[in-house]
């Protein structure tokens, strides 16, 4: 394991101040990072829009404290949002309007609006931003056709896609392609770019063998998964490339997208009945996905070029309906969001294998009702935060980083506006997040 910004011991002691070793008092209200949790409900009466929450996540315990003039209001029904990697940027993702807002984050860790922008198709449902800040991935339900006509809607059912944006040095966005896919992509999760000179070091030639990687422009190949999740048997995650330069996507090894009958259909490899949420470690090895129908979680490496093989003893169990899934910066441990049984499960993730089993310290951690999504603070990796959408709340929560155990902080869960969907952890402007790769 190699550390971008720390190294192993430096990491340690910064652990050890986090759990309050020879740290003074004065310390108590330092801000580590922020948490931004997208509402769906209005923040306040005779609103239509929804909202963004703002907290302050302090240094020592991983409390939370609302940011003034939080809520902040959003676009209709946001679903997700998600940060550049510099932590200047929080881009939120609406999803009745199919838009996305584009945020800058102050030194103090407000908000204040800069743009809203269109995707290219309709209802948009999950994004992600690549390791290198360059590109915004956003999956939308329907397709449109030309001129902006629309194709497809709830009433007539259709194809979807994923819209790249360009992000700009100032975090402007501007829409460079769109690729279609399936019937409902719900999901989306980038690899760190595999090999990249960007790491301290750079990386062996036994870890770009083992993933296809070929230079471009100083980097090296990074992959995108979706997750597609149309009924059974075509409930897929369709893998891809991407072109550095343009940030345009290029199927992958076992991934097909064509056209049949005037409709896009895609094919991929087979993720259970009803998969809901996907996840790359940090190494880029592993690519894991939750299913919702069956609780069961379905591990995947990654081959030659983003080509998937099954795990051996995949899939893996869960609790009731998963929706969400996250692997800590370390790529030691995974976390799982299930949402009916309004609990974490914890696992620990086989260093050679990238097998998932249950934690020494907890398999599982109750939270609040129906959490929807998981973030991990990047500065320390220790601190955790659920969103909670049906008793409007979030849990904070502290990851052991021994054995990956998760124990409730003090005061959680913290108060947030009406209907948590998703959260955004964003390093404070004096902070540095530490980038982990897993060798």
């Amino acid at each position: 394991m190699k550390l971008n910004k720390l190294g192993r011991g430096a990491l340690a002691s910064i652990v050890s101040v986090a759990l309050g070793l020879g740290l003074t008092a004065c310390s108590r209200d330092y801000v580590l990072s922020y948490v931004y949790v997208t509402n769906a409900k209005p923040a306040s009466a005779g609103a239509t829009n929804g909202a963004v929450t703002a907290y302050a996540v302090d240094y020592l315990q991983g409390t939370l404290t609302p940011l003034p003039d939080s809520p902040i209001a959003a676009g209709k029904n946001p679903v997700t949002d998600v940060a550049t990697p510099n932590g200047q940027t929080l881009y939120v993702i609406n999803h009745d309007d199919s838009t996305v807002m584009q945020f800058s984050i102050g030194t103090d860790g407000k908000l204040y609006l800069k743009n809203t922008v269109n995707i290219t198709g309709s209802f948009p449902t999950a994004a992600a931003v690549d390791a290198t800040g360059t590109f915004l991935y956003v999956t939308f339900t329907y397709q449109v056709g030309p001129n902006n006509t629309q194709l497809y809607s709830p009433a007539s059912p259709g194809p979807g896609g994923v819209t790249v944006f360009k992000i700009g040095s100032d975090g402007s966005l501007t829409p460079q392609s769109t690729t279609n896919v399936g019937m409902n992509p719900i999901a989306i999760a980038i690899s760190r770019p595999v090999c990249a000179t960007i790491n301290t070091g750079g990386a062996s030639a036994t870890n770009c063998e083992l993933t296809g990687a070929t230079s471009n422009n100083g980097y090296y190949n990074t992959f995108v998964y979706v997750v597609d999740q149309e009924p059974q048997p075509n409930a897929t995650v369709l893998g891809f490339t991407q072109n550095t330069s343009t940030g345009a996507l290029t199927p992958a090894p076992g991934t097909t997208i064509t056209t049949v009958a005037g409709k896009t259909v895609a094919t991929g490899y087979a993720a259970g009945v009803a998969p809901s949420a996907v996840a790359v470690d940090p190494s880029t090895r592993f690519v894991y996905v939750t299913d919702q129908l069956t609780n069961q979680l379905y591990g995947f490496n990654i081959t030659t070029g983003g080509g998937l093989s099954t795990m051996v003893s995949s899939p893996f169990a869960t609790g009731q309906f998963p929706v969400a899934v996250t692997i800590d910066p370390r790529g030691l441990y995974m976390y799982v969001a299930n949402k009916n049984s309004g609990t974490i499960s914890a696992y620990a993730i086989d260093a050679k294998s990238g097998s998932p089993s249950g934690t020494v310290g907890s398999t599982a951690t109750t939270v609040g009702t129906q959490p929807t999504c998981i973030g991990i603070d990047p500065s320390l990796g220790i601190y955790t935060y659920v969103s909670n959408n049906l008793d409007a709340s979030v849990s904070a929560l502290q990851l052991n980083p021994h054995n990956g155990a998760l124990t409730t902080i003090q005061n959680s869960p913290f108060p947030s506006s009406g209907l948590p969907t998703c959260l955004a952890v964003v390093a404070a402007s004096n902070q540095h997040p530490t980038q982990f790769v897993v060798q």
